[in-house]
């Protein structure tokens, strides 16, 4: 008995092994592909750790960003070591190899003018991108009480992250309040609710509008609707977090509206068949019986809207009014990460703490969404094990 199997596995490896050998563009197909797969999760992997690198340094407390640095005397070039003369010149081992004695001896005359030009205000000896300032209030000189300030652009350097965190929070709960019950109404009537030509019609259009470009859902939003909102509501602000989190709604109806659905229409139909049977009208089969029973999958289609909406760039570069107000009102102007990363990299400093710190959130919005979209992802397998009957 066991020579009969022994035979069979090898002439079932054999016939595996004909079958590539007769379909090598299948083989290669299959390779392929294994490999765009494996090549894209490293990509992720590769980006993220490239981002935390450049984090590093805030993170480990290697950076100082205080305006009061020690001078070293031009006079004393020659006595101090290489290494110590490069980290005070703040340059790599490639660029200190490459420039002579008389490069060096003007950088360190720059040094000495530009610590004569320090303001006289007590902040300036503060190292303000350790974490005591990035994330508590501080009292600054000339402020009435503790407050939270991002102002990376003066004299004295403030990098509080604290307003962009909460203008990110605030811009994103006025995205899902408006576009989760649109979304999700839409998707119950469309499973449950809709006959076949109305299907047809509705879900295709909705789906489109994920082929909005969010420069130009940013750009509608900063143009007609700010002024047509600011009319209806009277707020003062004209550009604010309502507004951005209004158009981005718009971008994320389609994920919340396509997971949904597809998780609707996943709930075996013998529910509803049971609900009718039992005298049920048709929105209480979708409302009391379907959605109950689909509820891990609308849950990760409202995650994963959440991962979109707090990651979004365009719309709310261009609708929040880009303020880093430390405030609560959705009609007060706000900032968000995202925004201030595409605002301010291209005028940071290579290598400086302005640079650094904007990678830090850059690191921490990558690892929230990271988190969002698993989270989203457990979910929606938690839903086909319970549909399946598996525990």
């Amino acid at each position: 008995m066991s020579r009969e199997k022994k035979s069979n596995r090898t002439a079932g490896w054999m016939g595996i092994q004909r079958g590539h050998n007769a379909h090598p563009i299948e083989w290669l197909a299959e390779k392929f592909i294994f490999l765009v797969s494996l090549s894209a999760i490293v990509m992720v992997f590769l980006i993220f750790a490239f981002v935390l690198r450049e984090a590093l340094p805030v993170v480990l407390g290697k950076m100082d960003s205080a305006a009061v640095q020690p001078v070293i005397p031009v006079a004393d070039m020659d006595k101090i070591p290489a290494d110590e003369l490069r980290t005070y010149l703040e340059l790599t081992p490639e660029q200190f190899a490459k420039i002579n004695h008389d490069t060096k001896k003007m950088l360190m005359e720059s040094k000495v003018e530009g610590a004569q030009e320090v303001p006289d205000n007590p902040d300036a000896k503060l190292n303000t991108i350790k974490w005591r300032y990035l994330i508590f209030p501080h009292q600054w000189s000339g402020y009435a009480k503790p407050a939270y300030i991002w102002q990376p652009i003066s004299d004295i350097k403030k990098y509080n992250i604290i307003p962009l965190i909460i203008g990110s929070v605030k811009t994103t709960i006025v995205a899902l309040l408006f576009a989760v019950p649109l979304a999700l109404g839409a998707a119950i009537y469309v499973s449950q609710l809709a006959n076949p030509r109305a299907k047809e019609f509705i879900k295709p259009a909705i789906e489109m509008l994920s082929g909005i470009p969010s420069v130009v859902a940013g750009f509608f939003a900063l143009i007609i609707m700010a002024t047509v909102l600011q009319k209806v509501f009277g707020y003062e602000s004209r550009l604010n977090s309502f507004v951005a989190g209004i158009a981005l709604g718009f971008a994320i109806i389609p994920v919340v509206f396509s997971l949904a659905e597809d998780a609707l229409t996943s709930v075996p139909r013998a529910y509803t068949q049971a609900a009718l049977a039992l005298g049920a009208s048709r929105w209480q089969a979708a409302w009391q019986v379907v959605l109950p029973a689909a509820i891990p999958g609308v849950s990760a289609a409202i995650i994963l809207g959440f991962g979109r909406a707090i990651g979004e760039t365009m719309i709310v570069l261009m609708a929040s009014g880009n303020a880093s107000i430390m405030s609560w009102n959705i009609f007060d102007s706000a900032r968000t990460i995202t925004a201030t990363i595409a605002a301010e990299l291209a005028e940071a400093v290579f290598g400086g703490d302005h640079y650094r710190l904007l990678f830090l959130i850059g690191a921490l919005l990558f690892l929230v969404t990271f988190l969002t979209n698993m989270a989203g992802e457990l979910v929606m397998n938690r839903l086909k094990k319970r549909l399946e009957g598996k525990s």
